[in-house]
């Protein structure tokens, strides 16, 4: 059986990650994460990958994301990801709005849908300069706003 020295109380828990004890509560109740270990007497012990998960969770909704979101992302990934046991805790998750990206393996994708989101630089910056050569001609025969752009390769600006 595992020492409880090893863990954390819900709440230590609570003041490190900043939750209220009714959070992590609700959370344990409707499944969201939970403890690592619990003691004879049913009492909750956390171990430090419990307090990242926690963490993650709480800055998820901190950026706005709904918790009705989170817990979805959370199932989502571990269908699309078997491997993945701990998502909150193995991989990196990125709030845009009320979306949850997830980088994994050199690519990104929407945590629930699984949609991969690929965004070509060169892609992009190749439409830019097009758009910027396309308006500067425009802006002989009417007002235009062009970037003033020394140069052609854009990344160099970033």
């Amino acid at each position: 059986m595992a020492s409880e020295q090893l863990y954390f109380r819900r709440g230590d828990l609570c003041r490190i990650v900043n939750l209220t004890p009714r959070q992590v509560q609700y959370w344990e109740k409707t499944g969201l994460l939970g403890p690592t270990y619990r003691t004879k007497g049913g009492h909750g012990r956390y171990s430090f990958q419990d307090l990242i998960a926690y963490k993650t969770a709480k800055r998820l909704l901190d950026a706005g994301v709904p918790l009705q979101r989170i817990r979805k992302s959370v199932a989502s990934l571990q269908k699309i990801l078997p491997s993945i046991k701990r998502p909150l805790v193995e991989l990196t998750l990125v709030a845009t709005g009320d979306l949850i990206l997830v980088f994994y393996q050199d690519t990104a994708f929407e945590a629930v849908s699984g949609q991969q989101w690929i965004i070509h630089v060169a892609e992009l910056e190749s439409e830019a300069l097009r758009w910027m050569r396309q308006a500067k001609n425009i802006s002989r025969y009417r007002r235009v706003s062009v970037p003033k752009q020394s140069g052609r390769d854009l990344l160099k600006t970033v």
